[in-house]
């Protein structure tokens, strides 16, 4: 089930993250041009509406398709897409999720059952004439049948935030949202369902406080904090430098695995997530565009003018809140993550996949390996910064001209001779790659797999 919701989570977040460029071009522009932004200018500020309700629907749909069905698959997506933007008035984000996949896989199947029929040298005429006649009819059903669908759903859902906000709720998100973004689901929740609703709430009011649900480090970072204090070993000299990562690189599946060696300090991420987004509530707080990645530098660029206090405030309460949770945490339940601690949990991966193709890491990797691939949910954040520290150690030992890659576990390279990944995306990997041998790790900093890797390739 975990696995069904992570790959689920991963298709909607992967249909807005590839964009998320176009969001913050977008956001930069509502915050620098609009009547209220810091430098007001009506021309370029006549950008922002058609960007939001065209520009950036158009994008996720072609997105969505491409990831159906590769370039035909987004074209079709884009043409279809403009049904549901033209027959709304509300931007379409929620609308382009649905028809850009949903086209993209009608114009798969009809390419399917004609691709041994078409006569040969007709190839290119039947595939421009049937992907503009599909695109054609699915535009027009859109129009007129998903459209106004979209938009109840859309209403209905507004009335539900809605009641959430306006009663002073909207903190208890955290109970959802904290303990999601531990089994690696953070840029499922934020980039696949409170995104889009930040965009249709900026388009009303010129900023959203969804985009801070997510994507405020404060909660991660009491918690690392508070193991700089009250953990032992590894978890303890790898804290200072995770909450670097973290707190000024955004990447905050780092802190993750600090959490997972004690789950009880899952109430300390809710209580400051909470406690964050009271404060955000409370002085309205909200942010002009998606902050990717969660980094407090990303936050402050995307914190429209005269915001900056109240989001600082915010960030502040939830660090504090979660440290002071989670330091008693730490030191009354004996879960600090000492060293011997860190080897049970390394131990204990080991035994769990003994028989599968994640066998102990010096007895699998036989012949000569040329390519590995580090892996995580989205293939932008964990991945490339383990990437980079993986290759520094093959480097240092000898083996520069192994290829080492980022690539989201959900399209691992099929050349990809071994895969790199945490240990929660480990049925994730192996179904993408069944064939490349895992190396599964409990945390990307202090991982002693790398080290592991390393050796025995020395050996082989």
């Amino acid at each position: 089930m975990k696995e069904k919701v992570q790959v689920f989570g991963r298709f909607l977040s992967g249909m807005v993250m590839p964009n998320i460029g176009a969001f913050i071009a977008w956001g930069l522009i509502t915050a620098l041009f609009i009547p209220t932004g810091w430098y007001p200018n009506e021309a370029i500020g006549a950008l922002v509406s058609p960007m939001a309700s065209m520009l950036l629907p158009l994008l996720i749909a072609y997105t969505g398709g491409t990831v159906v069905y590769g370039q035909r698959g987004g074209v079709i997506g884009a043409i279809t897409a403009m049904g549901v933007i033209v027959g709304s008035s509300i931007p379409m984000f929620m609308g382009a999720m649905i028809v850009g996949p949903v086209s993209a896989w009608v114009l798969k199947q009809f390419d399917r059952r004609i691709e041994k029929k078409i006569p040969a040298g007709f190839e290119m005429l039947i595939n421009n004439f049937s992907l503009g006649i599909i695109g054609a009819i699915l535009t027009a059903i859109a129009l007129k049948g998903v459209a106004p669908v979209v938009e109840v759903l859309n209403r209905v859902m507004e009335s539900g935030v809605g009641f959430f906000v306006d009663h002073k709720l909207l903190p208890l998100a955290s109970v959802f949202i904290e303990p999601a973004k531990v089994l690696f689901l953070n840029n499922a929740v934020n980039h696949g369902i409170l995104s889009p609703m930040g965009i249709q709430q900026v388009e009303e009011v010129g900023k959203s406080i969804f985009f801070l649900l997510e994507a405020n480090p404060g909660p991660g970072l009491g918690i690392l904090l508070a193991y700089c204090i009250a953990g032992k070993g590894y978890a303890k000299s790898s804290a200072p430098g995770a909450i670097i990562i973290h707190f000024l690189g955004g990447i905050h599946e780092i802190y993750f695995p600090y959490i997972l060696m004690n789950p009880l300090l899952l109430l300390a991420a809710i209580a400051g997530g909470a406690s964050g987004i009271f404060v955000f509530q409370i002085l309205g707080v909200g942010l002009i565009s998606p902050a990717s990645p969660g980094s407090i530098l990303a936050i402050l660029a995307m914190t429209p003018k005269g915001g900056y206090f109240g989001t600082l405030a915010g960030v502040t309460v939830a660090a504090v809140v979660s440290f002071f949770v989670a330091l008693p945490l730490l030191r009354f339940t004996g879960k600090s993550g000492d060293l011997d601690e860190m080897k049970d949990m390394v131990n204990k991966m080991k035994q769990e996949s003994k028989g599968n193709q994640t066998a102990e890491i010096k007895t699998v990797y036989n012949g000569n390996i040329k390519k590995i691939v580090f892996a995580c949910d989205a293939g932008m954040g964990s991945s490339a910064m383990g990437a980079t520290v993986l290759k520094k150690k093959l480097a240092a030992a000898g083996f520069g001209d192994i290829l080492v890659v980022h690539s989201p576990v959900s399209s691992i390279p099929q050349d990809a001779q071994i895969v790199v990944t945490h240990k929660e995306l480990k049925e994730r990997a192996a179904h993408s790659n069944p064939d490349a041998q895992l190396v599964l790790i409990t945390n990307f900093m202090a991982a002693p797999e790398y080290d592991q890797l390393v050796e025995s390739l020395k050996e082989n």
